[in-house]
């Protein structure tokens, strides 16, 4: 997609999360269609963005699944811009980008991209069911029967 300073930036955000939406509707009738088969274990593994996908579409996939935040700890936010700076990916901005005056693009993406990272952490709680430790995932030979482990743990679990 680009950066948001970009032109049609805002007009390929917009697409972008028209096609997680028809790609997410397209899992719900799967999902829905195979209730009925207790052998069936299925991942659904979305984009940070699916914040962005509106309510109806978070309390579908809240009834279809078990939503799981994988949180990321404050001192690897900037790590993660300098990634993102080297190498973009879609990003879904909203709104919170924003450039102020005599501002570059640059110190203005690194401000706004700090204030994305605080406000999707809060939205990513408030839509989880229960969250992995980025520390806990990192751990040498962590592997998937770990990671259900910890899912099914009442501390990982996310008081609401």
């Amino acid at each position: 997609m680009g950066f948001p300073y970009e032109p049609r930036y805002w007009e390929r955000e917009s697409r972008y999360l028209d096609y997680e939406k028809e790609v997410l509707t397209e899992v719900f009738a799967y999902l829905e269609a195979s209730q009925n088969d207790s052998d069936l274990n299925i991942v659904v593994d979305t984009t940070g963005s699916v914040i962005y996908t509106g309510e109806a579409i978070i309390n579908r996939l809240r009834q279809n699944t078990t939503m799981v935040y994988l949180s990321v700890p404050p001192e690897l936010r900037e790590p993660m811009l300098k990634a993102y700076v080297a190498e973009p990916r879609p990003v879904l901005w909203r709104d919170v980008f924003t450039k102020k005056e005599n501002e570059t693009n640059e110190q203005a993406l690194a401000r706004s991209y700090r204030r994305l990272l605080s406000q999707r952490e809060r939205l990513y709680e408030r839509h989880s069911d229960c969250r992995v430790d980025y520390y806990s995932r990192r751990e040498e030979n962590f592997g998937v029967q770990d990671f259900l482990d910890l899912i099914n743990l009442k501390e990982a679990w996310i008081p609401f």
